[in-house]
């Protein structure tokens, strides 16, 4: 490593891509790192058992003599443990996520779960870098290296861009190097039960109460499947069934009707807190029940076909469904009242129940 003269740093080429790394001969922790576009001085130590990194400035603003003289004041400094209670440089993607994930008026629970694994899986190798060390070939290296699932590429460095853009609110973060990669166009299944009379054969034909309880419940609420997985007795009433915070960020009360609870009926007891409880004994709730040749989310699709074939008007399945309406009146002045929306959630239940030609049909 060579002393890292003003010389030097004006003669190093800048790179073609990414970011190289010069170290300091003489003063330990000072780095020069050269980009595309800039030159930026940096002290890095371990601290405490961690990298930390602060930003002492560009060059050439910031000369080699001054980067010098910095970073023996934080060698000093750090020395005697002034670093320990400091935030220096950008954080790593882990510190980065977890910062994210903690933020109060986050959707769901079920949003956080998701993030936390796909990073986890996809991005693993990247966890412990600081986020200004992931560059732009690294993001669309990585977006391409998930091409064989479009959706799970897309998704995945679309939550990376999210944690990315959170820390950025703190830190002295450049655009997001995700703006670099093109998007896999991702089609909708749309897929629905077409035959309710053989879902109704296979769904009693489980073995698992939890399981047949927990798709038909899905169907005749069209519930998103984080929203009933999740569902909690104390949240379950005689009339309706209280959400406190779904996908869209704010809490839903749904309209039941007798037969919901004739649904519930074979579940309850088995839970003090889960409506579906794990069936492996633990304390937490269902996550994967025994997969059908219908998805949890062609039961939601379902729900909202029947209804609109039975003459519910589509303002009105989307009321059901939570989805935010389109307009500013919908969206900020109408709020039906719940008992408004429970003539369509009968005229739904009603459809669909005959259509299944169930036990309860």
């Amino acid at each position: 490593m060579p002393k890292l003269t003003e010389t030097l740093a004006r003669k190093v080429p800048q790179t073609k891509s990414g970011t190289d790394k010069h170290w300091d001969s003489e003063v330990r922790g000072l780095v020069l790192f050269v980009g595309k576009r800039s030159k930026t001085w940096y002290y890095q130590r371990d601290v405490g058992g961690q990298t930390r990194r602060v930003l002492i400035g560009r060059h050439p603003v910031i000369s080699a003599d001054t980067a010098r003289q910095t970073a023996l004041g934080f060698a000093l400094e750090w020395g005697r443990g002034a670093g320990k209670t400091l935030q220096i440089g950008a954080p790593t993607l882990a510190v980065a996520m977890d910062s994210y994930l903690a933020r109060p008026k986050l959707r769901s629970e079920a949003h956080r779960n998701t993030v936390r694994q796909q990073v986890s899986i996809h991005l693993k190798d990247w966890l412990r870098l600081p986020l200004d060390e992931i560059s732009k070939v690294m993001a669309v290296d990585r977006h391409r290296a998930l091409a064989a699932v479009p959706s799970a590429a897309n998704h995945t460095l679309k939550y990376f861009r999210t944690i990315w853009n959170h820390a950025r609110r703190v830190h002295d973060l450049p655009e997001c190097p995700t703006m670099a990669i093109e998007w896999y166009e991702e089609t909708p299944a749309g897929t629905i039960i077409d035959d309710l009379t053989e879902w109704r054969i296979v769904v009693d034909g489980l073995i698992n109460p939890i399981h047949q309880a927990s798709y038909e419940f899905l169907l005749f609420t069209g519930l998103r499947k984080s929203e009933a997985y999740t569902l909690e007795w104390n949240n379950v009433h005689e009339d309706h069934i209280h959400l406190p915070m779904t996908k869209n960020g704010r809490s839903f009360d749904l309209p039941i009707l007798q037969h919901h609870h004739e649904i519930l009926a074979p579940v309850r007891g088995l839970s003090k807190t889960w409506v579906f409880p794990s069936p492996k004994g633990s304390d937490g709730h269902i996550t994967n029940p025994q997969r059908l040749k219908w998805s949890p989310h062609a039961h939601r699709r379902t729900f909202a076909t029947v209804a609109m074939e039975a003459g519910v008007l589509e303002e009105i399945v989307g009321r059901l469904l939570n989805h935010t309406p389109l307009s500013i009146t919908g969206q900020r002045y109408v709020k039906p009242r719940l008992e408004a929306l429970r003539p369509a959630m009968e005229t739904a239940c009603a459809e669909l129940l005959k259509k299944s030609r169930g036990k309860h049909g």
